[in-house]
């Protein structure tokens, strides 16, 4: 099923690029879990999701990976419709080879977010330590290439994706509500906001030209969140409020990519839209094959999640059918309608093989 899904998306940037070579050679990601290939397993924290029942569909039949997840991430499957490589490995693997370094590796953290609060329970790799570890990683290529011209090539070059905000959210506001004793929901947006536009200045900064910014989920739709607000597990439905909230930040974002874009020169920075496509499949689950809408794959599918998520809980048998592999995160059939549409509509615009 992921080879034909593969080759279905390869061909659409064949067509819409008109030449395969103008697709980028190297893939870097930052963000939070939705973006960790395993960066997690190589820290002290409980954010882990290097044990079953997580990666149980993984390909190649390999132990759990750390990605939160049945199988594939967006990085991987991105990489795969890209002719880049199968997966992307975390920055952290103390083995990666030289190969893997530039073809590219991810920065991400489960937990993390733009706002330092975030992680401070955690311990996971803040926004600010991912833009260091990027440091590390240029020198390192820069290294490999053996020319400082040929290396900043590679970061000129390279498709960046980043994904974070989610935890801000469902931690500081809608969870243990501590941000929202000091901000109103628009005002915690516009201080998110800010560090995200900090974030990508520095990227840019670094040599980073072709960028892809993913806004929110539709927050009130995440089983988790559901499950805090409903007593009744079999009367549940998507949250409204925490909807909105989600869509008038995504539109913010939106806003912010455009200013970017004229403002930082010879860039080429997109937003890329999940929360449309994921209420798509929430609303309308028949069209793209799922059946389960409301919980996670693994366990009750309400509440678990990291550590909770664990082999002592039971698994569904189709996980291909629900949207949802835990309380927050999407089994690896819906990142890959997620992934099909940035694929397909966005990354022709990047304008690779061209100098910006």
């Amino acid at each position: 099923m992921v080879t034909i899904f593969l080759q279905i998306l390869i061909a659409f940037l064949i067509i819409n690029t008109g030449n395969s070579k103008n697709l980028p050679s190297t893939v870097l990601i930052f963000g939070d879990s939705t973006m960790d290939t395993g960066n997690n397993n190589y820290i002290k924290t409980i954010l882990k999701g290097n044990f079953l029942p997580y990666g149980q569909n993984f390909p190649g039949n390999v132990p759990p990976t750390g990605r939160f997840s049945n199988g594939k991430l967006v990085p991987d499957i991105l990489a795969s419709a890209l002719g880049i490589k199968d997966k992307v490995p975390p920055f952290l693997d103390p083995n990666l080879s030289d190969e893997e370094l530039v073809s590219g590796v991810c920065f991400a953290s489960a937990g993390s977010g733009w706002d330092d609060l975030t992680t401070l329970m955690t311990k996971v790799i803040t926004a600010d330590k991912q833009i260091d570890m990027f440091k590390d990683y240029i020198k390192r290529v820069k290294g490999i290439v053996g020319d400082e011209k040929k290396g900043m090539k590679i970061i000129n070059d390279a498709l960046v994706v980043i994904s974070s905000g989610t935890n801000d959210f469902g931690y500081n506001f809608y969870g243990i509500p501590t941000r929202r004793f000091q901000y109103t929901v628009d005002r915690y947006q516009d201080f998110l906001l800010l560090r995200l536009q900090s974030f990508v200045k520095a990227l840019y900064d670094l040599g980073c030209r072709r960028m892809l910014v993913a806004g929110l989920p539709p927050m009130g739709c995440l089983p988790l969140q559901m499950t805090a607000k409903f007593q009744n597990p079999l009367d549940r439905k998507c949250l409204e409020d925490q909807n909105s909230e989600s869509k008038a930040y995504n539109d913010k974002l939106s806003n912010l990519i455009n200013q970017l874009q004229t403002l930082l020169p010879h860039s080429k920075i997109f937003y890329a839209d999940i929360y449309s496509p994921l209420l798509d499949m929430i609303q309308n689950p028949k069209k793209y094959g799922f059946v389960e809408t409301k919980k996670g794959c693994c366990g009750t599918g309400l509440l678990e999640v990291a550590f909770l998520c664990n082999p002592t809980r039971p698994v569904c048998q189709n996980p291909s059918q629900f949207i949802f592999w835990d309380s927050l995160h999407p089994t690896q059939s819906a990142y890959e309608f997620l992934t099909k549409q940035f694929v397909t509509e966005t990354i022709p615009k990047m304008s690779f093989g061209e100098t910006l």
